[in-house]
């Protein structure tokens, strides 16, 4: 009895279709690295590239955010400086001898109301629920995908340090000359408040602008070890393709062979 081994050519066989669905869900996924049984090391190091460029993207939104907080507490700080600055105004026109006692009460009326108005905007003055005027402390935000990659915006308590300017009287002489030095104390104090939170205004659009740099180039890295090259994995398809018709062919041509053999030997 003869007998055929085709084992060689199924084995064969089996291994051309597993490479065509390899190849298939490349091409349907765009992922050259679709799991570690595609590449160990390639998917550990797309695993921590994905990491950092989710840490990357979602640091950008906070220094986003950080940056809105600093416009918001800086656009408080630019109304109370208006509002001090009237004061001071009214502080020098309450100077003027031929006013009246009744003509600066009058002034004072007006005082009295900027003053308000500056305890108002710091009491209002708040980002996402937090207070950014009236206490002294940091907000930190996190603009990095890794530990200790934080900014922190101070927050001052500005009633404390807009005390006098809050209690200034101009109904007299004597009070609208202390005033002066008040006013004066007092825009100094707000002026370097804004100062800083400029400042750190500017460290959040850097950070963002780093990070959105940073991310692009991990990104592309990633892409690089994790997508399918289409022009390579279509070149791979066609060529799987004809291998794959090949060894049905040669299993076809053994199966009749066989046939004829038999037929012959039992004939």
């Amino acid at each position: 009895m003869i007998g055929f081994n085709t084992e060689s050519n199924t084995s064969l066989l089996q291994q051309v279709q597993n490479k065509q669905e390899s190849i298939f869900e490349k091409l349907s996924s765009g992922k050259r690295i679709n799991s570690a049984a595609d590449g160990t090391a390639a998917q550990q190091i797309i695993d921590r590239l994905t990491t950092q460029v989710e840490g990357n993207r979602q640091s950008i939104l906070n220094a986003f955010d950080g940056v809105s907080l600093t416009q918001v507490a800086e656009g408080g700080l630019a109304g109370i400086n208006q509002d001090v600055n009237r004061i001071r105004e009214l502080s020098v026109q309450s100077g003027n001898g031929l006013l009246s006692d009744s003509d600066r009460r009058a002034i004072q009326s007006e005082v009295t109301q900027l003053q308000d108005n500056i305890s108002q905007t710091i009491e209002q003055t708040e980002f996402a629920g937090k207070s950014l005027l009236s206490n002294n402390g940091n907000i930190d935000f996190q603009v990095g995908p890794n530990d200790g990659q934080k900014i922190a915006v101070a927050t001052q308590d500005v009633a404390a340090g807009l005390s006098d300017i809050l209690n200034v009287d101009l109904s007299t002489a004597q009070g609208a000359e202390n005033a002066l030095a008040i006013a004066d104390t007092a825009n100094e104090f707000v002026g370097s408040a804004r100062s800083d939170l400029g400042a750190t205004q500017n460290q959040f659009e850097s950070a963002a602008r780093n990070l959105t740099q940073t991310d692009n180039n991990v990104f592309k890295a990633r892409s690089r070890i994790q997508d399918t090259d289409f022009a390579q994995a279509a070149s791979e398809n066609v060529a799987a393709s004809i291998l794959s018709q090949t060894s049905f062919a040669v299993q076809g041509m053994a199966n009749q062979q066989q046939g004829q053999v038999l037929s012959l030997l039992n004939g």
